[in-house]
């Protein structure tokens, strides 16, 4: 997991560092990358919006799918994947923009907890060398009993350790230097941690404004998607459990995770806006149905008219099929009145008694 972590935060770290340099202010750095991620990704999340539109076209369809082979799951799959080709419907297709952000934030936290490694990119010999030696100083070691935030320290303390980073030359030394005056953000330390922070280091506003971005953006995306507003159980869970567990990271992470996931979760809830303005549900079906029925009129057009020689002989054709019809019932119904009358010169049948002298045993005694 941490080589995963540290994989993303060097590439991030080579968008970051750059803003950083121009800015030199972390907290600007990051809400302007987040910006850029987002512009990159609009053109997925407007996949995504297209997908659940095509999906929520389909619910009549699949409803009528699972109460026809419930019992079939086999035979249901089946179905529903022939559905979804012939609707040109993709369900997978709204997953990609979901699972983005996770390891954009991990990078992000790795970048934060690894600046040395990942934004300044120094030389890992000589960083590993500088946490094994400031883990045996005295009075100093003690900063770094916990190894995993062991680079973060060298940061946060860097005037102080400045005389005992002799394994960096001075190149290395200036940027590290540079990056340690730009982690201020309107009076907040975000190389800070808000667990464990005194509360008036207002470090504890990250993990609540976290939590009130996370909750809002919630409320507002199910209120402009109906459908939403349906799920029930471990969704409704996972849609209102996700803000707090988000919130607890921010809580226990160092600042600038917490401050990523914030200004993320704003900047989402921005697209959400734009992209139901102009790609809503209802617009997208409605689009659809007119692009099906376009399409339909434009393969209509192209059949070609018979020609009237043809056409007429169609015709023809069709109206002595009619008649011979109607000569063949008329016959028929004829030759039924026929057989239900009496013939002619027949007499009738009369019951004789069976005590009749005449029919006594065929003769007389």
């Amino acid at each position: 997991m941490v080589e995963i972590g540290n994989f993303f935060g060097s590439i991030l770290g080579y968008l970051l560092w750059p803003l950083y340099i121009f800015f030199n202010n972390y907290g600007v750095a990051i809400i302007l990358f987040t910006i850029i991620i987002k512009v990159v990704l609009f053109p997925f999340s407007i996949k995504q919006q297209k997908s659940m539109a095509g999906s929520a076209k389909l619910q009549a369809k699949q409803k009528e799918l699972q109460a026809k082979y419930g019992n079939d799951k086999m035979r249901l799959n089946q179905e529903m994947q022939k559905l979804y080709e012939k609707e040109g419907v993709n369900p997978m297709g709204g997953c990609l923009p979901m699972l983005l952000p996770f390891p954009i934030m991990i990078g992000i936290y790795y970048t934060v907890i690894n600046p040395l490694s990942n934004v300044l990119h120094l030389n890992s010999a000589a960083v590993s060398e500088a946490v094994s030696m400031l883990q045996k100083l005295p009075g100093i070691s003690s900063m770094f009993t916990n190894t995993y935030y062991a680079e973060m320290n060298i940061v946060q303390h860097y005037q102080e350790l400045r005389p005992h980073l002799t394994m960096f030359d001075e190149a290395s030394l200036s940027k590290i230097d540079e990056l340690t005056k730009g982690f201020g953000f309107l009076g907040l330390d975000l190389l800070g941690t808000p667990q464990g922070s005194p509360f008036e280091s207002f470090l504890w506003l990250i993990p609540a404004l976290c939590l009130i971005s996370s909750l809002g953006t919630q409320y507002i995306t199910m209120k402009l998607q109906p459908g939403m507003q349906q799920q029930q159980g471990c969704m409704k869970v996972m849609l209102f459990g996700m803000p707090l567990f988000s919130a607890w990271l921010a809580f226990t992470l160092p600042g600038a995770v917490g401050f990523y996931w914030t200004i993320s979760t704003l900047t989402s809830l921005l697209q959400t806006l734009v992209i139901h303005y102009f790609y809503s549900p209802a617009q997208l079906i409605a689009k659809a149905e007119a692009q099906r029925i376009a399409l339909r009129e434009q393969e209509e057009a192209k059949v070609k008219p018979l020609p009237p020689e043809v056409q007429a002989e169609l015709v023809r054709q069709s109206e002595e099929k009619a008649q011979n019809y109607a000569k063949a019932a008329s016959q028929q119904n004829q030759q039924k009145k026929k057989g239900s009358a009496p013939k002619s010169g027949a007499k009738p049948k009369t019951n004789k008694g069976k005590n009749s002298s005449d029919d006594y045993l065929g003769s007389k005694k």
